[in-house]
């Protein structure tokens, strides 16, 4: 799938740089084939010019006004008019005011009529393979193609002649041609290289799709795994529980036993349904459909409830769990300020579960007699770059515990979904090394996604047999 996705990328990368380069290959040979014209156009008026200098003009008789050209006098003994124009593959012919050809540089006439214009015009001759026509660079003098000028020549209103002068269009397709073959070569060399540079840069495009697949489907592994293992073992207590109502009479002991097996399906049931939960939580926040409710949260308020919840656990477990409230400094006087010290825009209920997500993780790798504390503050904004304080104000909460540690390679891990450590990571209780009970393995996950859509930070840093500690650095108010 990915493979024909990236050459369907190269395919459209290809065929758009060469439908380009085509168009820029164009406009250079009308540019390049244009540029030939009007040069030749420029010679060949030119030519004309100069040959009109050099027309020898004479009165008919001294009587009248009447004018001829001495033919004799400007072409044929004017041996530098005749060498100029060879040298640059150029005809002349002079015509009669009536249209009679009197003199040409062809050794056979051109059966074309005259058309006076001095802008050049194209026109196309076809002669016989026996012509006595010099060579005009076709293969078999069938025909040729010619660039023409024509000059009307005057004396006041009377009309001399006409002048026309040719100039052959090989001197433009013979070039064209040789750019034409250059520039394909050119295109083809680059459509290679294009499509070259586009497999490379459409795999390029296409590796964090691939790796966004392969997370998808490591997810949807690890939740299929997650979910089974307590459907599997609800179907287990409950075919127990029919094999026995079906072999044995309800008595005392049975019920009793009947009990347990389905308190045990209660708390799978419980934990499936958080399962359930954290992965609508996590998909929710993937997708941005999550509309959330921001409102003013006095944090300090907010982790006295999260603290007080988990000191039940922290009995049980006879760990010291303590929250600290950092003042305000002495010299802030303003009393709304001091009055929303800790408060923050935030959603209430995600900061709970954030909070009670990271203290119960502290608890849970606490062996006992150990100690947990929740430390709260307000501190300014540091800019990442520059290092220099601004003025936007931040709540800092960092909980730390005295626990097991999490082992150094394991911490760029940590926020990866469906991520443990070790299912099986254990701590020292006296003598005896009790197992801790594991999670989904989405803890830290949900606690990444609820801080970034805070627009917050969370660090984290613990040594192996000495303790964790986790800071939650979240704005006061959220920028827009």
């Amino acid at each position: 799938m990915f493979q024909t996705t990236r050459r369907r990328l190269a395919l459209w990368y290809t065929a758009v740089t060469a439908l380009l380069l085509l168009l820029f290959a164009t406009g250079v040979y009308l540019y390049v084939r244009n540029t030939l014209v009007e040069r030749i156009d420029d010679t060949l008026n030119h030519v004309v010019e100069v040959v009109e200098r050099s027309l020898v003009i004479e009165p008919i008789n001294s009587n009248t006004n009447q004018y001829r050209i001495n033919v004799e006098a400007s072409f044929r003994d004017n041996t530098d008019t005749v060498e100029t124009v060879e040298d640059d593959h150029i005809d002349l012919e002079w015509f009669s005011p009536t249209g009679q050809l009197l003199w040409s540089t062809l050794s056979e006439p051109l059966d074309i009529p005259i058309h006076v214009n001095r802008t050049g015009e194209t026109v196309h001759v076809t002669r016989q393979k026996d012509g006595g026509i010099r060579e005009w660079g076709d293969r078999e003098n069938s025909s040729l193609l010619l660039r023409q000028v024509t000059q009307r020549v005057e004396v006041g209103k009377q009309v001399l002649g006409y002048l026309r002068v040719s100039h052959p269009w090989f001197e433009v397709t013979k070039p064209s041609r040789q750019l034409i073959l250059d520039l394909a070569i050119g295109i083809w060399m680059m459509v290679l290289s294009v499509a070259a540079s586009g497999w490379f840069l459409s795999g390029k495009a296409m590796e964090p799709v691939y790796e966004s697949y392969q997370r998808l489907k490591q997810f949807t592994a690890d939740a299929s795994h997650e979910l089974r293992s307590p459907i599997a073992l609800i179907q287990t207590n409950v075919q127990v529980a029919l094999a026995d109502l079906e072999t044995a009479e309800v008595k005392d002991a049975t019920l009793s036993h009947y009990r347990q097996q389905l308190q045990v399906v209660e708390r799978l049931t419980q934990r499936l349904g958080k399962l359930v939960n954290d992965l609508l939580f996590l998909a929710r926040q993937d997708s941005g459909i999550s509309q959330e409710n921001f409102s003013a949260c006095p944090v300090d308020a907010l982790l006295m409830e999260v603290v007080e919840e988990q000191q039940l656990l922290a009995a049980e477990k006879n760990i010291t769990l303590t929250f600290n409230l950092i003042d305000p400094p002495t010299t802030e006087t303003n009393p709304e300020i001091l009055e929303n010290w800790f408060t923050l825009s935030g959603n209430w209920n995600q900061l709970v579960r954030l909070f009670t997500n990271l203290i119960s993780n502290a608890l849970r790798y606490t062996p006992p007699s150990g100690q947990v504390n929740v430390e709260l503050a307000r501190v300014e904004a540091t800019n990442r770059t520059s290092g220099l304080r601004s003025s936007h104000p931040q709540l800092q909460i960092k909980v730390s515990d005295t626990g097991i540690g999490i082992p150094t390679e394991a911490l760029p891990r940590l926020f990866d979904r469906f991520y443990r450590v070790d299912p099986a990571r254990t701590h020292p209780n006296g003598s005896i090394k009790t197992e801790n009970t594991t999670g989904s393995g989405l803890g830290l996950a949900i606690a990444l996604a609820i801080v970034e859509n805070h627009q917050g930070q969370i660090q984290l840093e613990s040594t192996l047999g000495k303790g964790t500690n986790v800071t939650v650095t979240l704005p006061i108010t959220l920028e827009k």
